[in-house]
């Protein structure tokens, strides 16, 4: 009989994450899915900055998310290995809380071979904050910029250099935003009551990665700075300032571990994934 879990009420798969991947062999599977190979080109013109800063208070686990395990690896580090198997990637800051940048070397880069540098850098009050501080780390010699959730572990290195390379191929625009179709009616609800339905093909539900032109993503930052603006993610701090950005059609099972049952989502997606790759 399959195994019962109340990620909510009893998140005993946050103790015990083989409840969620039932007996599959945790070293088969590091070994299956952890193929990525770091490299980098000789002159590569893109950063990415991963944003680690999180409390995690909705996850419900001390310290935060960024380091549980998913298969023996920090989902963190599963992040990390995907921009660095992205040869056009020069450098990676990883955001995370000053008092713990230690823990987070030690535990999700130390251990793993990592052909691209890696530099820390203090997350702030806000994620807009925290965008700030690990855009302050990257030289000037970088023409682009991407932003990536380090609480989104799947991300493929393909998706992200067809992320930078749509920007790259559109010179009359300023970023690109991995993003996938809302399927979900939505509804305009105000005090409660529903006051219209819009037209979901208009909708998309935004995901990280988000990549930027260097020049005018730190002057969006700049601005948002003076003005006292606080944008609810990377891109609107561009399209503020009339910026041109495109949506790059992603997959839905980029997942953002936010709450327990998110995990439960990320194993299965792993267990498939391992399916996949045994069945090759």
């Amino acid at each position: 009989m399959a195994k019962t879990i109340d990620p909510v009420f009893s998140p005993q798969v946050l103790k015990r994450p083989e409840l969620a991947l039932d007996d599959l062999d945790f070293d088969a599977l590091s070994q299956s899915m952890g193929g990525l190979k770091g490299k980098m080109d000789e002159n590569p013109k893109t950063a990415a900055i991963i944003l680690a800063g999180g409390t995690g208070e909705r996850f419900g686990k001390e310290g935060g998310k960024q380091l549980v395990e998913i298969a023996g690896k920090p989902i963190l580090t599963w992040s990390a290995e995907a921009f660095d198997a992205v040869g056009d990637i020069g450098l990676i800051v990883i955001v995370c809380p000053e008092d713990r940048e230690g823990e987070y070397l030690k535990r999700a880069v130390d251990p793993f071979p990592f052909v691209t540098p890696v530099v820390v850098a203090p997350s702030g009050p806000s994620r807009q904050e925290s965008a700030f501080s690990g855009l302050e780390c990257v030289p000037d010699e970088f023409e682009y910029v991407v932003l990536h959730d380090g609480a989104r572990p799947l991300i493929s290195p393909d998706l992200i250099l067809h992320a930078i390379n749509v920007l790259k191929g559109n010179i009359d625009c300023d970023g690109a935003v991995v993003a996938h179709p809302a399927v979900d009616t939505l509804k305009v609800v105000e005090n409660g009551v529903i006051v219209g339905t819009p037209d979901r093909r208009v909708f998309w539900n935004a995901q990280t990665p988000q990549v930027f032109r260097s020049g005018i993503y730190r002057r969006a930052h700049a601005s948002a700075l003076s003005d006292g603006f606080m944008g609810t993610d990377d891109s609107s701090l561009i399209e503020r300032l009339g910026g041109r950005v495109l949506v790059v059609e992603g997959k839905r099972d980029n997942i953002k571990l936010t709450v327990p049952e998110d995990y439960l989502l990320l194993a299965a997606a792993v267990r498939s994934m391992y399916m996949r790759d045994a069945e090759q």
